[in-house]
């Protein structure tokens, strides 16, 4: 389970996320402490049929749990021609664009969903019942690197609030309101009120269809039910998270399916000023493994004392 939080951790700061990198890590180590997470936990399938698997994580830390929903998404996706893998009883997942990158790196079709602890109303209302329910998806390149597509469904991953607030910086308006609905500026004001999502009520049914994907399906808490990731104490989250993966040969196949990607690259790249989604990932994890990466002093410091623990 450590190995596993820590590869998933270091891509994610690798890739410039520092909102699912290291920044995670004391927040790790008091859930394992307090029990919120077992780190004992070894996940393992409890349901399958087919092209569908459901994963238990037995209450650990996400990313084993992950990684077999992603080893077996990918064989079931090349014998069935698709495949969908929920993952129950779970926690914090991270930057839900690695496992779907590697798919694509197989020559797969991936999508990911994760649902999260409450920070967004649904439409019409005030009290936060969903999460920030995260999307990516992944569309194999030949010849390229993958175009990868990673957002979370508020105007803003919450990660970067949760990062403002240590380093005590302000956010801009239009991310987050406190408590009382007000819009705010203040990240820890923010923490404790609600996030809101991208493109209004639109963004929020969104989240409500990841919500239902990765609780309903896999029999996961819904967000509501799980407590606040920014809460030493409290619950264990038991989160839900989904994978769906196809194999384009099992449709237009391989070769038209390459084909109909590079029309449309081709057809982006042709403006100036268009980046292709998951270059700048790209480009920052490539330097980062020649340059190492920077993170604040108070955190390298937070880190250190945890290790001397």
């Amino acid at each position: 389970m450590a190995a596993a939080t820590a590869r998933a951790l270091a891509a994610a700061e690798a890739a410039g996320q520092a909102g699912h990198g290291l920044s995670r890590v004391p927040q790790y180590a008091a859930f394992l402490s307090n029990g919120r997470a077992d780190g004992a936990a070894v996940p393992r399938i409890v349901n399958e049929r087919g092209g569908a698997v459901l994963v238990d994580a037995r209450h650990g830390l996400a990313y084993p749990a992950l990684a077999l929903a992603e080893a077996e998404a990918a064989w079931r996706a090349r014998a069935h021609g698709v495949a969908f893998a929920g993952v129950t009883n779970s926690h914090h997942s991270g930057a839900m664009g690695l496992p779907v990158a590697r798919l694509a790196g197989q020559g797969l079709v991936a999508l990911a969903f994760t649902n999260s602890p409450a920070a967004m109303p649904v439409p019409g209302g005030a009290r936060p019942l969903m999460g920030t329910n995260p999307i990516a998806a992944a569309f194999p390149r030949r010849g390229g690197p993958p175009l990868v597509i990673d957002m979370a469904l508020s105007e803003v991953a919450r990660g970067k609030i949760m990062v403002a607030a240590k380093e005590g910086r302000p956010i801009p308006e239009g991310w987050a309101v406190d408590a009382l609905g007000r819009p705010t500026t203040d990240p820890k004001a923010a923490l404790s009120g609600a996030m809101l999502a991208m493109g209004g009520a639109k963004g929020a049914l969104l989240a409500m269809v990841v919500e239902l994907l990765c609780c309903a399906l896999t029999g996961a808490a819904f967000g509501f039910e799980a407590d606040s990731f920014f809460e030493d104490a409290g619950n264990r989250p038991r989160l839900g998270q989904a994978l769906l993966v196809v194999d384009p040969g099992a449709l237009a196949g391989t070769d038209a399916f390459a084909a109909r990607i590079e029309t449309f690259v081709a057809a982006m790249t042709a403006e100036d000023g268009v980046r292709l989604p998951g270059s700048r990932r790209d480009a920052l994890t490539a330097r980062a493994a020649s340059d190492g990466v920077d993170i604040p002093d108070a955190l390298h410091q937070r880190l250190l004392a945890l290790s001397a623990l």
